[in-house]
């Protein structure tokens, strides 16, 4: 489910092209979030609506089930940022809360497929490999000049990926059920048809109504342009 995200969010960036003056003959040039605390709040209202999200998907009122749901999926968002704090630091040489909040996100995403049916120390580990894969899936796709400015194909596609592998290789489940076969062959089927339809849909859109504003508008911000509102002085 959260790679059909992820791989619209490839199509969209690919299609998109990259933010101005983000990659410059002297290399990439980071573009900051305007504010990291609301940053970290939209991650924090997020990791609480996993907990309806994962636990819902259990489909009863199992106390049991729910419970154990709910402590695989925090867990795993833990982990996560844990493991993006770590990697940032050693690639990026600072502390970087962008990466960290991002690892949390990717640690939900990552156990998302597997809440109900990993043990617990598997759950920390799927979050905490999820949270590694953060910084070096951001550092991959800028290297190749797909600008993602939220990463949502690190966090929704890569971690999604990895989450649904993950299925295989942790989760107690009958005979037949989440073997790697069966969840190689969903990740080939679903990519090659999100991404195929969503790069069809967003190139029908580039060539009618068009997907970006112009430059102008771009620098001075699209809260000028889009609502005629000023959000910064």
């Amino acid at each position: 489910m959260h790679s059909v995200g992820g791989w619209g969010a490839l199509a969209g960036a690919i299609l998109l092209g990259p933010r101005t003056g983000k990659y410059t003959s002297r290399g990439i040039k980071p573009i900051p979030g305007h504010s990291m605390p609301l940053a970290a709040v939209g991650v924090f209202l997020l990791w609480f609506g996993w907990f309806g999200f994962n636990g819902g998907s259990v489909l009863s009122a199992d106390p049991d089930a729910v419970s154990f749901v709910f402590v695989s999926t925090s867990l795993a968002a833990a982990a996560g940022g844990i493991g993006a704090f770590i990697i940032s630091k050693i690639v990026y040489k600072a502390y970087d809360l962008g990466m960290v909040l991002n690892g949390v996100l990717g640690g939900l995403v990552g156990i998302t497929a597997s809440a109900d049916g990993v043990s617990i120390p598997s759950a920390i580990l799927i979050g905490f490999i999820a949270g590694v894969l953060i910084p070096l899936s951001v550092n991959f796709f800028d290297r190749i000049k797909i600008d993602d400015p939220v990463g949502a194909t690190s966090v929704h596609l890569v971690c999604g990926i990895w989450g649904t592998i993950a299925v295989a290789l942790f989760g107690n489940y009958d005979e037949g059920v989440g073997t790697w076969s069966a969840q190689l062959l969903g990740i080939v089927a679903i990519g090659a048809f999100t991404f195929t339809f969503a790069f069809l849909l967003f190139y029908l859109i580039k060539v009618t109504v068009g997907i970006r504003v112009d430059k102008e508008e771009e620098i001075q911000g699209l809260d000028r342009g889009e609502h005629q509102a000023v959000a910064y002085q």
